[in-house]
């Protein structure tokens, strides 16, 4: 018999336990942008950062099953991993963004372009 049959890939209510936090881990952060809370830009971004950690984690412990007791020394070398991986994605993605905003046309120099474009037409 193979070493991997005495490892678990998780009960089935272990996966919908994992399904449910990732599906509200999901919904909050939209229901702040949808809602429109009167928070700061920085406190929303914060908050949605720390959605997005969390879901990581969940995923992490939930589907790939990342526990103290897996693969005998592993689980150190793979929470590392995570962890740089996460921080690489957190930070790109609020580069990116930031990038983006800094490099978009804002919408009021839009109306105007488009009215100067209209009256020499």
């Amino acid at each position: 018999m193979s070493d991997h049959s005495n490892h678990s890939h998780g009960t089935m209510n272990q996966l919908m336990t994992g399904f449910v936090l990732a599906a509200i881990l999901t919904v909050i952060p939209f229901g702040i942008i949808l809602g429109e809370p009167d928070f700061s830009r920085y406190i929303k971004i914060g908050i949605i950062m720390g959605f997005a950690a969390l879901q990581i984690i969940v995923h992490l412990v939930y589907f790939l099953h990342l526990n103290s007791k897996a693969e005998g020394g592993w689980t150190i070398a793979a929470t590392i991993l995570a962890v740089v991986i996460l921080v690489i994605v957190l930070a790109g993605s609020l580069w990116v963004m930031h990038n983006m905003n800094e490099n978009m046309m804002p919408m009021p120099d839009m109306d105007k372009m488009m009215s100067l474009q209209s009256q020499q037409g």
